[in-house]
């Protein structure tokens, strides 16, 4: 009975892991499993679970395939990855493209793609509200120092690690890139007069493992041309335009921020505030005490004015005898 009951309630649990009833006007006609090529990847990645559903309306349906990354890192990389080559910024959220029958959209650690119709802005926001287990990690900051001039739309990839080093640049050795320093690098191609040139740039812990990795990127057989600016190193292999290789790399610097995580005190961490506080708390009280006692004082006078004999203060005597 219990491996019966099990049998019912497990993929009533597993559906609609992604993916609401709802989208809009538009019900769920179900889902089903994605094909995952490229498995190694998606693992790098950090894939941990995928789905895709079926939306009706009548007539009209569009379907939509779902991917929850491990992290915002993991979903910007596959973002990259699997973005249409012909598609065009859209205006959906920070990180999304269209066509003009799809949408591929990036929301914390979710990579979602709609085909066949684009949500409405306020369909997409529902859909983002009933997401779990959202990261809302900021981004690599490393994505700001690939230039764009020339850059090649939607040719942006991120590597963090063999499996994606292989696939987009696969010139460069993983013991060269050295991925066991925690490693992480943005790729970009770019057009020049003598052919496209493709430019990876390497971000390191710290300045000094990048000094040690220039060399390493410099003894790659076929010429490469690499730069190094604080943490990162810029790299470019056997460009046929050495040239305009030289004007992409000038363009990378690196920008230092600096965070200050130090507690500045106040006022009230100061002990002489403290002492004076309390001293004026105690004056505050010496004068409601003295201006009570004369109110009360000056209340009594009033009311026995005039009065003369005992009745004025008259006291109650209590006649206790042993």
């Amino acid at each position: 009975m219990r491996l019966f009951l099990a049998a019912l309630i497990l993929p009533a649990l597993s559906w609609g892991a992604i993916w609401p009833d709802t989208i809009g006007a538009f019900h769920r006609a179900g889902t089903s499993n994605v094909k995952i090529d490229d498995r190694a990847l998606w693992d790098e990645y950090g894939l941990k679970e995928s789905e895709g559903a079926r939306y009706e309306n009548g007539d009209e349906s569009f379907t939509v395939t779902g991917y929850r990354l491990q992290d915002t890192t993991g979903a910007l990389a596959a973002f990259y990855w699997q973005r249409p080559p012909a598609a065009k910024p859209s205006k959906a959220a920070p990180l999304s493209v269209e066509t003009p029958d799809a949408l591929v959209v990036v929301h914390g650690n979710y990579l979602l793609e709609f085909s066949g119709r684009k949500p409405e802005p306020a369909e997409l926001s529902a859909v983002f509200d009933g997401m779990k287990q959202v990261d809302t990690t900021a981004l690599p900051a490393l994505t700001t120092y690939l230039p764009s001039t020339d850059l090649v739309p939607n040719s942006e990839r991120y590597i963090v690690g063999p499996n994606s080093l292989a696939k987009f640049d696969g010139g460069i050795a993983p013991s060269v890139a050295a991925f066991h320093y925690g490693a992480e690098a943005q790729l970009g191609v770019f057009h020049s007069p003598k052919g496209d040139i493709t430019m990876a740039i390497f971000n390191y812990p710290t300045p000094q493992i990048a000094m040690q990795k220039e060399a390493d990127f410099r003894n790659i057989p076929g010429g490469p041309v690499v730069k190094r600016t604080g943490p990162l190193v810029a790299v470019v292999l056997a460009p046929p335009d050495p040239d305009t290789a030289e004007r992409l790399l000038a363009q990378v610097k690196y920008r230092a921020s600096v965070t200050l995580d130090q507690y500045v005190p106040t006022q009230r961490d100061n002990i002489g505030n403290l002492v004076v506080n309390a001293f004026v708390l105690i004056g505050i009280l010496l004068a409601f005490a003295l201006v009570s006692g004369l109110a009360v004082g000056g209340w009594r006078a009033f009311r026995h004015r005039g009065n003369r004999g005992d009745e004025a203060d008259a006291l109650v005597s209590l006649n206790i005898q042993r």
